[in-house]
Parts: structure tokens; C-alpha cells; sequence
């Protein structure tokens, strides 16, 4: 063991040597060195392996080679500084690849040498790495998408990227995040090609027509990267994920309106199609010569654009009638209702909407429960107090097992002082499940406090108490409650009992 410890040790000497003798270390520091090699060298050769050995040790060579960076920095010398740097670079890589090699599984470990590589820049290196790193872990897509990635940005090699996504794809044939990375590749690819070309017919050189291949500029490659997409993962979500990616790039024209196409024609009965479909009539654009000039002219567009879209969602729900359908329409309605605008006749028309389809959504018995804050909060904005509790108790009638539901109602009551609360209180806590009443609980005590009799709260504290369920939280609030209006020798005798 001694003679491999001594033999890596002393590779190291004429590096230090050679930092000694142009002035970046001093001898004491050079010997200083060579003794914490030696001890990390022997901790290596251990029995029982550490990982934190390793990591101590290649955290300590990564160190070393900063202080050297700025020690060079300070006295403007940097002779030899890559032949010097080399050694102690390779000596990492080499600890790294040992503990990766001992720690397969260890992600971070990999990552961590990952980023190494990338920060000094060791292309051929990291190359390696990522073949050692995706045939270990193979079964991360994401592993996948970062080599690709490496390749076709850093290393500019589009070939290469394109036989990792390949490779990935027969591991993950249903991972839609591969799909869509790959997509987005083939789809940069062609921009890059069609930039080169631009420039080649710009200096007049004749050979820009027989380097690039009509049918790949025409987005060929990443058509047939589309076919296999939604043959091997269905769903409008992922179908206009993909329409998202290929809206990112200028000659995508045509290979938009064939995914549209096939969208229609695959999912119309989907509600995201319809919600995509009714978006679209915000984004379409006017010719330039139709462009409205003053703001009240675009607040009038607008208004008008935003009307065709409820007309769409309005055609959706005549045959779609689903809780994510109104979903989507409501989320619609809520979004350009909270846009700023200086158009009053445009805010009335966006609130008018918004409450008619909430209003529409409930009738139908559709409205999601999530809406109904939407809604309540909107009422309380527009002072409309005496709607919010009508439709909190219509709200609790269709969620009558819904805690938050009955909570918000009930303190909607007490901030208006209303009647009859207490059979409203009971009314919840027979509906709601037993395990979940505990904030209905302390939402009574504490209204308890406030407008009944101490002798009442007290003996709802009593009851409580007992409670299994309330028994923790209704202690602490006993005894607070019991110091705060009876004085700490009353709050004594209750915490003994």
C-alpha cells in the first residue's frame, strides 16, 4: 500500500517544484502539500472506502488550483500554466472517475464531475463521461436531454445529438419530454442550416445550393420527429406542447397548420383543443395598413376579440358540457378580467363576462370548487355581500363535506353579525368527516369568545377537550383562553385538571 501511496506522491513533486521555483509556492508550502497528499493518499487505501474521503480530496485539489489562479493573477505570470494545471486537472478527473466507478448510483457524484468539466472546459472529457453516466443511468430521460444538449450546442454537432435522442428513445419510448426536446432540436437545427445558407448566398459562393438538402431546410427531419411524437404519445396537451415549440421559429409555417389540422381532427372532443382554439382569436394579428392607431380603437378591437373567443367556448360547452371545459372558460374569463386597461366600457364588458359565465358554470352544477373563491372574492371587490352569502350556501349545499367551503361561509356570517350561526356551526360539523373538523372547531371557540357567555365557552372548551380529535390544539387554547379572561390561578387549576 505504501508504495503505490509513495509512487502517486511522488508524481506530484515536480509540479510542486517547478510552482516553487517561479515563485508561486514557497518551499515550507510545497512540503505542506506533499504531507496532506500523502494523508488524503492513504485514506484512499483503506479497507472500507469513504466517499467523503474522495470528495475531501478532490475539493482539496480544486482549491489548490485556485489559490494558484490567484496567486498568478497577483504577480502576472503564467508560464506554463497549462502544462502545470494539466497534472492537477487529470488528478481530479481521476479521483472522480474512482469514486464514480465505486459509487455507480450516486447521481450527485456524476453530476458534480459533470459541472467540473464544464467550468475548465474539458470537451473530451465530458464526452466520456456522458457515455460512462447514460449507461449506468439509462433510465433518466433527463440524463438524455442534457447529452443531447451538450453535444448539439457546445460541441455543434448536430449528428451527434440526434443519435443520443435516438438511443434515449429506445429506452423511454413514452416520455413526452424527450419528444418534445428532440423536436426542438431538429427544429434549431434546421434554423442553423438556414442561417449558414443565408450567408453563404451572401458572399455569392455557389456551393450554398449543395451543402443543404432542400427536404431537411423544408423541417423534413423534425416532421418525422412529430409522426412518431403522436403516434406514441397521445393527448391534446402534448399535441399543442409541440405546436407551442414549433410557434418559436419563423419557417415553421406550414408544419404549424399541419399540426392544427391534426389536432382538429384527432381531439376535437378535447377540452384544451377548444380552450387553444378560442386563444387563438386573441393572438391572431391584423395587416399593418388595419392596425388601429388610437387607444380607443384597439380597446374596441379588443373588446371584439375577446367576444369571438367567448363565442368559441360558448360553441365548446353546446357539446361539451364538462367541469374542465367550464374550467378553462372561467380561467379565460378571470385572466382578461384581471389584464389593466384604461378602457372602462372594455373592464365593465370583461366583469359582465366573467360573472355570467360564473353564473352559467353553477347552474350547470359544473363550477369547480376552487371557483368558488374566485367568485366570492369578486362579489366582496364589487360590495356585493348579500350575493356572497347566498352562493356560499348554495356552495356548501353542493360541497357539503368540503371544510374550507363551510369555514369561509361561517366567517363570512360572523363578519356580518348573522343569525341563527350556532345551527349553522352544528349543520357543518354533522356534515364535514369527524378528523377533519378541528378549523371549524376553532373557528366556533373563537366566535365563542367574542359573542357568548363565558360559561358557555367554558363548557365548549370542556367538551372539547375530551375530544379526541381537538383534544391537543383545544388544551393550549383552554388554558389561554382561561389565563387571559379568569386570572393564572383559575388557568392553574384548569392545567392540573
Amino acid at each position: 500500500m505504501a508504495e503505490f501511496v509513495q509512487s502517486r506522491v511522488e508524481d506530484y513533486v515536480p509540479v510542486l517544484l517547478q510552482l516553487e521555483r517561479v515563485g508561486l509556492l514557497t518551499e515550507k508550502e510545497a512540503r505542506t502539500v506533499i504531507k496532506k497528499v500523502t494523508a488524503l493518499e492513504y485514506k484512499l487505501k483503506r479497507r472500507s472506502l469513504n466517499k467523503e474521503d474522495f470528495i475531501n480530496y478532490i475539493q482539496y485539489e480544486i482549491n489548490f488550483l485556485e489559490l494558484l489562479f490567484k496567486r498568478r493573477q497577483r504577480i502576472g505570470y503564467f508560464f506554463k500554466k497549462g502544462e502545470i494545471e494539466a497534472v492537477i486537472k487529470q488528478k481530479v478527473h481521476c479521483l472522480f472517475q474512482r469514486a464514480t466507478e465505486k459509487w455507480r448510483d450516486d447521481l450527485q457524484l456524476w453530476m458534480s464531475h459533470v459541472e467540473i468539466c464544464k467550468k475548465w472546459n474539458s470537451k473530451q472529457q465530458l464526452s466520456r463521461i456522458f457515455s460512462s453516466l447514460l449507461a449506468v443511468h439509462s433510465d433518466k430521460p433527463a440524463l438524455w436531454i442534457m447529452a443531447a444538449k451538450w453535444e448539439f450546442e457546445d460541441q455543434l454537432s448536430s449528428e451527434t445529438a440526434r443519435n443520443i435522442f435516438l438511443r434515449a428513445l429506445r429506452f423511454h419510448p413514452d416520455s413526452a419530454k424527450l419528444y418534445q426536446e428532440y423536436f426542438r432540436m431538429e427544429l434549431m437545427s434546421v434554423e442553423k442550416q438556414k442561417n449558414e445558407k443565408e450567408i453563404l448566398r451572401r458572399a455569392n459562393l455557389d456551393t450554398a445550393k449543395d451543402l443543404y438538402s432542400g427536404e431537411i431546410l423544408n423541417c423534413g427531419l423534425a416532421r418525422v420527429v412529430y409522426k412518431a411524437a403522436v403516434q406514441n404519445i397521445k393527448g391534446a396537451k402534448f399535441h399543442l406542447s409541440l405546436l407551442s415549440i414549433a410557434k418559436h421559429f419563423k419557417f415553421t409555417k406550414d408544419l404549424q397548420r399541419k399540426i392544427l389540422a391534426d389536432l382538429q381532427r384527432l381531439y376535437a372532443e378535447d377540452p384544451h383543443t377548444w380552450d387553444f382554439l378560442a386563444r387563438q382569436e386573441l393572438s391572431d394579428e391584423l395587416p399593418a395598413p388595419e392596425a388601429p392607431k388610437s387607444k380607443q380603437k384597439k380597446a374596441e378591437i379588443l373588446a371584439q376579440k375577446e367576444e369571438q373567443c367567448s363565442r368559441v367556448y360558448e360553441r365548446a360547452l353546446a357539446s361539451l358540457q364538462t367541469e374542465s371545459m367550464w374550467e378553462l372558460y372561467v380561467s379565460f374569463c378571470l385572466e382578461r378580467y384581471k389584464r389593466k386597461t384604461n378602457s372602462e366600457e372594455l373592464k365593465q364588458q370583461r366583469q359582465d363576462r366573467l360573472l355570467s359565465t360564473f353564473q352559467a358554470a353553477h347552474d350547470a352544477g359544473l363550477l369547480p370548487q376552487a371557483r368558488y373563491y374566485d367568485w366570492i372574492s369578486l362579489l366582496f371587490t364589487l360590495e356585493k355581500g348579500d350575493l356572497a352569502v347566498q352562493l356560499l350556501e348554495a356552495a356548501t349545499d353542493r360541497f357539503p363535506g368540503s371544510v374550507d367551503m363551510w369555514k369561509k361561509r361561517l366567517e363570512l356570517l360572523i363578519t356580518l353579525k348573522a343569525e341563527n350561526l350556532e345551527k349553522v356551526f352544528e349543520k357543518a360539523l354533522a356534515l364535514v368527516k369527524t378528523q377533519e373538523s378541528l378549523p371549524l372547531w376553532e373557528l366556533m371557540v373563537d366566535w365563542s369568545e367574542m359573542e357568548r357567555s363565558e360559561k358557555a365557552t367554558e363548557s365548549l372548551y370542556q367538551k372539547l377537550v375530551l375530544n379526541p380529535n381537538t383534544t391537543k390544539t383545544m388544551k393550549v387554547k383552554y388554558l389561554q383562553w382561561t389565563y387571559r379572561i379568569q386570572g393564572y390561578k383559575r388557568a392553574r387549576k384548569v392545567f392540573s385538571r
